[in-house]
């Protein structure tokens, strides 16, 4: 991005703290069930069915890469502020395991901290993907207000999905796997966009109500995911020459009752659709997650190479964005444009694609909860 489009380096004021929010994970066999018992608090699921459930994460000793693929990215964060002069502290704290939100809120206004940057790491519109945590965010806040901790100001940042900070490393692992291809398969190889499936009921309602993107197929969740697909499609056929090279959008880590519709096909069901096409070779684009956290490591590493296997289709994997300096880069930018905002300065906010940057401060009516409304910060 150019110079001329940057915000003003005047610093991160009003914004006296950055928070990096994620989803957390189990780091030891013991913590799994758990771990599962807190995200799927509420639904009364038996604990026999938790320990079914968390087979995926005993097949990699009980631990899940989410939380030092987190440890990363706040230590690079960091570095990347300090050396291009951001004085702005970086905390860290999930929805679902230690270190919890609460206490990192808890730890902030401790630290005298009251207005903060939230910084989601979750890159597109919906209930799982926003409001979800905006929810926590709220609850969190309540429960200290309860303990007399003084009061905070948190605001979500907006979406990254088509900032070129967050694009242009897909663009290059998309490259990357392609080249890890046999030769002979490489130029017919197809392109596999993955990101989670969610309900169907879910997905229409993503967005804000006056979001031409939420009146698509899909609502804005699935027209987010569109969007940067076709970025890198476009990229991807001008560095190697070859046009026209089929590609779809499809989904993974399905998880609710059969007899509810979720977003499909399902990426295994696609490997075999590809392959009974004649397709030479697929590359499974993570573009839906920004690290390579379960999700990633068990249904595509694991459960869809397998099946590739059993097909004799030839497959790689593009890595997610993880702590690439280009990513950190956008943190730190977002930051800036919106602390910008706050003092009232015209900043011109960048995005790639069709879409435009999305909204700073979410409707009330944005992204609904599916089951009842619950109060949720950061929204006007």
């Amino acid at each position: 991005m150019s110079d001329a489009r940057k915000p003003s380096p005047s610093g991160a004021a009003p914004y006296d703290a950055l928070l990096l929010l994620s989803f957390g994970g189990p780091e030891a066999p013991e913590e799994v069930v758990p771990f599962l018992e807190n995200v799927t608090r509420s639904r009364g699921i038996p604990t026999e069915r938790l320990k079914e459930v968390g087979k995926h994460y005993f097949m990699f000793g009980g631990v899940s890469p989410i939380n030092e693929q987190n440890r990363e990215l706040l230590a690079a964060l960091r570095k990347d502020f300090a050396e291009h002069g951001l004085d702005l502290p970086v905390y860290w704290g999930n929805r679902n395991w230690a270190p919890y939100l609460v206490d990192a809120l808890r730890e902030l206004a401790g630290d005298g901290h009251r207005r903060i940057a939230v910084l989601a790491t979750s890159a597109y519109a919906g209930y799982s993907g926003c409001r979800q945590y905006r929810e926590n965010l709220a609850d969190a806040l309540a429960a200290l207000a309860e303990e007399g901790v003084p009061a905070l100001r948190v605001d979500k940042l907006r979406h990254f999905h088509n900032h070129p900070g967050f694009v242009e490393p897909m663009i290059d692992a998309t490259l990357a796997a392609l080249a890890e291809l046999p030769e002979a398969v490489r130029n017919g190889a197809r392109l596999a966009f993955t990101t989670h499936s969610v309900p169907d009921t879910m997905a229409e309602t993503s967005g804000a109500p006056d979001d031409p993107a939420r009146g698509t197929p899909g609502g804005a969740y699935v027209a987010q995911h569109l969007d940067v697909a076709r970025l890198v499609v476009a990229a991807v056929a001008e560095r190697t020459g070859v046009a026209d090279r089929p590609w779809e959008l499809v989904f993974q880590s399905r998880s609710g009752a059969p007899h509810t519709p979720w977003l499909e096909p399902d990426i295994c069901d696609h490997l075999e659709a590809q392959h009974a096409e004649g397709a030479p070779a697929v590359v499974m684009v993570p573009i839906g997650f920004v690290s390579d956290h379960m999700e990633v490591k068990y249904d595509l590493d694991t459960e869809a190479v397998a099946k590739a296997a059993e097909l004799g289709l030839p497959v790689a994997r593009a890595a997610t964005v993880g702590a690439d300096p280009r990513f950190t880069a956008a943190v730190r930018e977002l930051v800036l444009e919106r602390a910008a905002t706050e003092r009232g300065e015209d900043v011109t906010r960048c995005a790639l694609g069709a879409l435009g940057p999305g909204h700073d401060v979410c409707p009330v009516a944005c992204c609904p909860n599916p089951r009842a409304p619950r109060p949720a910060v950061a929204e006007r």
